[in-house]
């Protein structure tokens, strides 16, 4: 596909520095970027790049580069940027129909694409325009929202429901058991029924490889848009409100809710039956050991210790501000002594 610059800016918004006849066919790097590639500056550490660079056109936020053929001038060149790739690359559209290895008892629109070895359940229902690839299982009386994805061996269990326009890549499995177990007296474990669904919002992304437990008396609940990455841990019961974005490798234990608008770095563990507020971002390798109750950024990482050694250093940990204003006033206080004597 061929873009012309004011096309784009037509469309998206933006100002236009520099010949709008200009035509582009794809996004790249400052650093690679020749003629008739779209480059963005979003970091600022790699403005030093506009001096070389080749590209027809950069996105940027103001001001401009003198040295540059054409630029557009946006608030949010990453965001305007991802947009301007969806519009040079789309989706393809594969064409409707029901491969002949697919074996199909439920429900499915005439405008889907079911691929090679899919199993559709009785009672299941796949929506408009849905796409399924090859190997994936959608279990009994699952749903299936219009215009959703799902990638080659993609499980989807019993009773599940996801909305529309989601996405869910290669290895996904939605609904499996959580891990409910009672202990019996000779330790031996006692299975709890899980008994609840996964139920999964609109344009909501889940990566490679991450798991979803569905609910042990209640559902499992990904909020509206919300973006899982690979090898994910959902546990059972688990609430994740509207938007939310979380990195690789994050585990979340049973029945914990997360807000709206969360960002969660990769390889972060929240405990279970906690709840973190609307608006929180976590960082990467973060233990989550309590509830979150207000907005803002939070970190921390501790040594592996024995336990009751780490509540106490912990206990410690938390009063280590408090402590510091005691050492600066007790320094000053032997400071004006050392003066006077």
């Amino acid at each position: 596909m061929e873009l012309r610059l004011d096309e784009i800016v037509a469309r998206l918004g933006g100002e236009l520095v520099g010949a709008g006849d200009t035509v582009i066919s794809r996004i790249a790097p400052l650093a690679a970027a020749g003629v008739g590639d779209l480059a963005f500056l979003a970091n600022p550490k790699y403005r030093h790049q506009l001096v070389e660079t080749r590209a027809s056109a950069v996105i940027m936020s103001a001001p401009a580069a003198p040295e540059l053929k054409a630029v557009i001038l946006t608030p949010q060149p990453y965001l305007y940027y991802a947009r301007v790739a969806q519009w040079l690359d789309p989706e393809p559209t594969p064409a409707p129909g029901v491969h002949p290895s697919a074996v199909v008892e439920g429900r499915v629109a005439a405008s889907a694409c079911i691929g090679p070895n899919v199993w559709i359940a009785s009672g299941a229902v796949v929506g408009d325009g849905v796409v399924i690839g090859a190997n994936c299982s959608v279990g009994e009386a699952a749903i299936l929202g219009e215009g959703s994805r799902l990638a080659a061996n993609v499980s989807i269990y019993a009773r599940c429901q996801i909305g529309g326009r989601c996405l869910i890549h290669s290895g996904a499995v939605i609904g499996s058991d959580g891990f409910g177990f009672a202990r019996d007296a000779d330790g031996s474990w006692i299975k709890i029924p899980q008994v609840g669904r996964v139920v999964i919002g609109n344009d909501v992304e889940i990566g490679a490889g991450t798991t979803i437990d569905r609910g042990a008396l209640g559902d499992t609940v990904i909020g509206d848009g919300v973006k899982l990455d690979n090898q994910i841990q959902v546990g059972h019961n688990v609430h994740i409100g509207a938007h939310s974005a979380l990195a690789g490798c994050v585990g979340i234990a049973g029945s914990a809710a997360i807000g709206a608008r969360c960002t969660v770095g990769g390889g972060a563990i929240i405990l279970g039956h906690l709840t973190i507020a609307d608006d929180v971002s976590i960082s990467a390798g973060t233990l989550v050991g309590k509830s979150i109750p207000k907005s803002g950024n939070y970190s921390g990482a501790v040594p592996f210790l024995e336990h009751g050694d780490w509540l106490r250093n912990f206990a410690r940990l938390r009063h280590l501000d408090a402590m510091a204003d005691k050492i600066r006033a007790l320094e000053q206080r032997l400071a004006a002594l050392e003066k006077t004597s």
